[in-house]
């Protein structure tokens, strides 16, 4: 049987953490029947990665039932339980005059709970169909308000409930088509199939899919499941890509690589309204572009990368000068009190609101994105990017400018080679129009007090994950964040949070 840590065999856990809780214990059991001590000493890991978990995938591979260095199939899982502890902190106001948006100063919970199974199928040569259903359930800190770029959990969703919720993460076709080189191996992983590649090759991608399973990777701060909590560490705070409220779209996407080279190019389908799960589908008319520009390089015998990464969105959006003029001109109706349009629910009489304002838009922004490893399993990383500051946050965060630096290491060095830990700072600005903005009362998708002290958030993050059993990890996370929705006035914010997710 399988010992379930204490803090997650809770009994005053909600209903859908117990769930949860059973899943994992399923899938752990599951992997521990399977994979006996022998097997596990017997089975070579793949090329490469030496230090890597036991999967199932290679004790069939061992068992001759699989071929991990040319798969026509595979299947993966992974279950993650995050939980989040806000302490009390000052604030001076909360919610002033009907707004709606603050991080509420109270002590409180937040928690996330995510299954997920990742197919892979070979289709014809070059060709992969990949299939992701996952669960969730969750709740967030005052309704996942109050905090811009810096949000303490990056399993959080728009939309999500404590009730269980099934749905399709992704569904997608990719093709490579190979102009020779090098070969280069692919190994096993989710969303991903043992194979070999030319280094020189065109990957298109098509369907349902996050632009992060694409664009904007790094290899140092990697699965976000395995390294930091806040979403500040995720990507960078003020790309605001094309998603639905999950995070997830239908578009395309075009990869070449060559040699050392890659340029990657996509198009992906925005949400109908700012921040709500249903898309736009005229991908010729509402569309979310990005361009990105890879090198790799070796420095000093380690790997590392530069990402140039250019985003343009083409939406329904409203422009935060605008609004400010539009309910100057007429504060007794084109106020966020009374407006019955699409709006974020502000009883703020005294303010502007986008509602008033929304029409086809362009957002734009560039930014940049630096990986270095400086000795076996040790790298830095550097994320930042300037976005145009002109109109409100269609689907992930309102920063406006941000950035985030930091190390992750495995413990090789202290003889924990599985073990995680890390170390980073993230900060976002937002513009001197969004300010004002908010400075008079208006909220923009997580943010608006109904007041503002313009002020940079930042989060400064620390955590340490434990790897029991090869497939389990325990980690404790403590993050402090300051100026909560870009406001000098509310905070410093304590926040100590847990996580225990499992592969198989």
């Amino acid at each position: 049987m399988i010992n379930v840590p204490p803090n997650v065999r809770c009994s005053r856990a909600s209903r859908g953490a117990r769930m949860f809780v059973r899943l994992l214990c399923l899938g752990a059991a599951t992997q521990v029947l399977l994979v006996s001590e022998s097997a596990r000493a017997q089975a070579a890991p793949p090329a490469g990665h030496e230090e890597e978990a036991f999967d199932f995938m290679n004790l069939l591979s061992h068992h001759g039932l699989h071929n991990l260095d040319d798969e026509s199939w595979n299947a993966y899982g992974q279950f993650t339980y995050i939980s989040s502890w806000k302490l009390a902190f000052q604030a001076p106001y909360t919610n002033a005059n009907g707004s709606i948006n603050s991080l509420v100063p109270d002590a409180e919970r937040s928690f996330t709970g995510t299954f997920t199974l990742f197919f892979g199928l070979r289709l014809w040569p070059g060709a992969e169909a990949y299939f992701v259903p996952e669960v969730i359930s969750e709740r967030g800190l005052s309704q996942i308000r109050g905090l811009g770029g810096s949000i303490q959990n990056f399993e959080l969703q728009k939309t999500g409930s404590e009730t269980p919720q099934l749905y399709r993460a992704r569904l997608f076709l990719r093709q490579t088509i190979g102009f020779g080189g090098e070969r280069v191996v692919k190994t096993s992983n989710p969303m991903q199939l043992g194979t070999t590649v030319d280094r020189r090759r065109l990957v298109l991608t098509a369907g349902n899919y996050s632009l992060l399973d694409i664009f904007d990777r790094n290899n140092v701060t990697g699965d976000p499941r395995q390294t930091f909590f806040d979403m500040a560490f995720m990507t960078h705070s003020s790309w605001d890509f094309a998603a639905d409220a999950r995070g997830y779209s239908w578009g395309a996407a075009a990869e070449l690589y060559w040699d050392d080279w890659v340029l990657r190019l996509g198009r992906m389908a925005p949400p109908q309204h700012p921040n709500v799960l249903a898309v736009d589908f005229r991908l010729w008319k509402y569309y979310g572009d990005t361009l990105e520009i890879e090198h790799d390089h070796v420095l000093f015998g380690q790997p590392g990368a530069v990402r140039i990464l250019g985003y343009r969105n083409n939406e329904v959006i409203g422009r935060f000068d605008e609004a400010i003029a539009a309910y100057q001109s007429d504060p007794n109706n084109n106020n966020a009190g009374s407006c019955t349009g699409f709006n974020y629910g502000s009883g703020n009489f005294a303010a502007p609101d986008l509602c008033w304002v929304r029409k086809l838009n362009q957002k734009l922004g560039i930014g940049i994105n630096i990986e270095q490893f400086v000795a076996k399993n040790i790298g830095v990383f550097f994320r930042g990017m300037y976005s145009d500051g002109k109109t409100e946050v269609d689907a992930f965060d309102p920063a406006d400018r941000s950035l985030s630096l930091g190390a992750v290491g495995k413990g090789t060095l202290w003889q924990r080679p599985f073990d995680v830990a890390g170390i980073g700072l993230g900060m976002s600005w937002i513009s001197k129009i969004h300010a004002e903005y908010l400075g008079m009362g208006g909220i923009d998708g997580f943010v608006g007090d109904g007041g503002l002290r313009q002020g940079p958030e930042g989060v400064f993050e620390v955590f340490y994950s434990v790897n029991l059993l090869n497939a389990i990890w325990l980690a404790g996370d403590y993050e402090f964040i300051w100026n909560p929705g870009f406001n000098r006035d509310r905070g410093p914010v304590n926040i100590i949070g847990a996580k225990v997710h499992a592969e198989f």
